[in-house]
Formats: structure tokens, C-alpha cells, sequence
């Protein structure tokens, strides 16, 4: 029995989902944190693809949906 549970302890297999979901979680705490700053460089970016500058305002207020309701 005492041999079970030192192996229960000693396995590690579980480690791997913990720590992508602490990952993630970081990721979406930094991408909210900098949210302003991300909207304004793609804005950047699409814009010289486009030729055109876009509005980093009227992105934000855009709705996910694209307005479809």
C-alpha cells in the first residue's frame, strides 16, 4: 500500500496541463493588460498593408460579432 501511494506522489503526468493553463491564464492577464497598446500596432500593421491608416479607435469599439446580430 505504502508503495502505491509513493508512486501516486512521485507522478508527474498531470504537471503538463497545470502549467499550460498558468501559461495561458498569463498570457490573457498581458494581453488585456496591453490591450490599447496591441490594438494600435496591428492597426499599424493592417494599415500599411491596406495603404490606408485605420482608425486603432473605431477597431476597439467594433463589436466581436462584426455587428451581426
Amino acid at each position: 500500500m505504502t508503495k502505491l501511494i509513493k508512486d501516486f506522489i512521485k507522478e508527474e503526468d498531470g504537471l503538463g496541463t497545470v502549467e499550460i493553463v498558468l501559461i495561458i491564464a498569463i498570457l490573457v492577464g498581458l494581453a488585456l493588460l496591453f490591450k490599447k497598446q496591441i490594438v494600435g500596432f496591428v492597426a499599424k500593421i493592417l494599415g500599411g498593408f491596406v495603404g490606408a491608416e485605420v482608425n486603432s479607435n473605431s477597431i476597439e469599439n467594433t463589436p466581436v460579432n462584426g455587428g451581426v446580430q
